[in-house]
């Protein structure tokens, strides 16, 4: 059996940035209000006009993945695209970024499990690779939340929280058994599926009938987080998939060279860092800079601490995530 790797990576975000003191013309919020449960100080936003959507975004961070992993896009066996916020109903944003790219033929898989879609993408990679089946596999995580957000007083709790914004990384086969993937770990729990959720529209409730109904009070198409359940539960599963991929392989925190949480709240990623004992240079948080960016957190703060020379070769760095379902999952790499 193969192992994996990464062998490149990148990411994009938009030239626009968004700071808390620009939220409070439009909402009844503060710099600290936002600063005391989130940690974050601004986030990008697409603006109108600029040519970015979900899937351009991850064209940009993919280009920057494939050429520092040295191959030609057209060596790319399978695409992987993790996003909450496609372009499109149908057809997914995979293919579009095939489109862009002008790789003529492979199968591209969009994967929809929001704040965890990434490390699902990882893992499902993973397994291709360790199979034989693929030699390169592209994965993106991106994300545009600002067209879809409730910009006022009402809908604050949710949108001075997320930002847009793309990662992308290239795996790809290896021979050596004591470098890559190392584990990766998957979960559940659909018994709290509409606690951090967007119920329309959809097919259960599609644009006629919320038209033909109009209800000034009708917010459903608004992402709706029940934020205390969400926090709780995600201290809890963020640590215990942490620990699950050390017991697996046999390694303790102290091990640890770069924590990389999904970026979702920075007292979440303080939490977790004060349990396992961790120190500020093994946790890599850019919260305050991006908000949370959902599929694309990951890569993003995976690139960056990579471009900062935080993520050097023979690190050990785990990455885990919690979000939407719920669903959470971690993944071990040896760099």
């Amino acid at each position: 059996m193969y192992n994996s790797k990464i062998t490149g990576m990148g990411m994009y975000v938009p030239d626009n940035v968004v700071t808390n003191k620009d939220l409070t013309s439009l909402m009844d919020t503060s710099h600290e209000w936002i600063i005391e449960r989130t940690g974050i100080e601004e986030r990008r936003h697409i603006k109108k006009g600029d040519g970015n959507t979900t899937a351009t975004m991850g064209v940009k961070a993919a280009k920057i993945a494939i050429e520092r992993a040295d191959i030609d896009k057209n060596d790319i066996d399978l695409i992987l695209f993790a996003t909450l916020s496609p372009d499109y109903y149908f057809p997914g944003s995979g293919v579009i970024v095939q489109q862009h790219l002008e790789i003529p033929t492979c199968p591209a898989m969009d994967i929809r499990n929001q704040c965890s879609g990434f490390i699902y993408a990882l893992a499902t990679a993973d397994q291709f690779i360790k199979t034989g089946m693929y030699k390169n596999i592209l994965i993106i995580g991106s994300e545009n939340h600002s067209g879809g957000l409730d910009m006022t007083t009402r809908g604050r709790g949710v949108s001075v929280i997320f930002g847009d914004g793309a990662g992308a990384v290239v795996l790809s086969r290896s021979e050596d058994p004591n470098k890559g993937i190392l584990s990766t770990h998957l979960h559940s729990e659909g018994q709290f599926a509409e606690e951090l959720a967007l119920i329309g529209p959809s097919t259960n409730r599609w644009v006629p009938e919320i038209l033909e109904a109009n209800d000034p009070t009708d917010i459903s198409y608004y992402p709706n987080m029940n934020g205390q359940l969400v926090f709780k539960n995600a201290v809890v599963r963020f640590s215990e998939v942490i620990m699950e991929g050390l017991q697996q392989n046999k390694m303790t925190p102290e091990q640890i060279d770069m924590l990389i949480p999904h970026q979702a709240n920075l007292r979440i990623s303080q939490f977790i860092q004060r349990k396992f004992g961790l120190n500020d240079d093994q946790v890599y948080n850019n919260i305050m800079r991006y908000g949370n960016t959902t599929a694309g957190s990951i890569p993003i703060a995976m690139t960056e601490a990579w471009e900062e020379g935080k993520i050097k070769s023979g690190n050990l760095v785990v990455l885990a995530a919690f979000g939407s379902g719920f669903t959470w999952g971690s993944a071990l790499i040896q760099f």
